[in-house]
């Protein structure tokens, strides 16, 4: 469907635990900010979406797998990229690579639904905002 968005972080040592290696649960935030970065890219700030058509994001299911650890001090790549789209969902594929040679750490998808920000009730993402996340309005 699209390109892969990539997106750098480091990791911390508040990413590790007792010996140095990414905490498995920090996965999933260097994924969530990874997805934050997509939607930027595809012009889609959440606080404004939400400010002015009441709609927000919220991840449904997620599977990862674990293929090798990151440590202490190392440069990541998130890589993300849409697999596919609903009404109200949109799937995406994402990994993290080390940055030098690419080594794949964490293979994942997961399924994001747009929801009404009141009622956490799912609902239809405008034909604009498809648009986006679909790479229509991009070159």
């Amino acid at each position: 469907m699209q390109n892969w968005h990539e997106w750098p972080v480091r990791v911390y040592y508040e990413d590790t635990d007792a010996e140095g290696v990414v905490y498995f649960a920090n996965y999933l935030k260097f994924m969530e900010r990874g997805r934050t970065e997509w939607l930027r890219a595809c012009g889609v700030e959440q606080d404004q979406l939400r400010a002015d058509q009441g709609l927000y994001f919220v991840v449904t299911e997620t599977d990862l797998r674990f293929r090798r650890p990151a440590r202490f001090n190392e440069q990541l790549l998130v890589c993300t990229q849409l697999t596919d789209f609903g009404r109200a969902r949109f799937g995406l594929e994402q990994n993290i690579h080390r940055a030098t040679g690419r080594e794949l750490l964490v293979a994942s998808r997961c399924v994001a639904a747009c929801v009404d920000f009141e009622t956490f009730r799912p609902r239809r993402m405008p034909p604009a905002l498809r648009g986006r996340l679909a790479g229509e309005s991009r070159s």
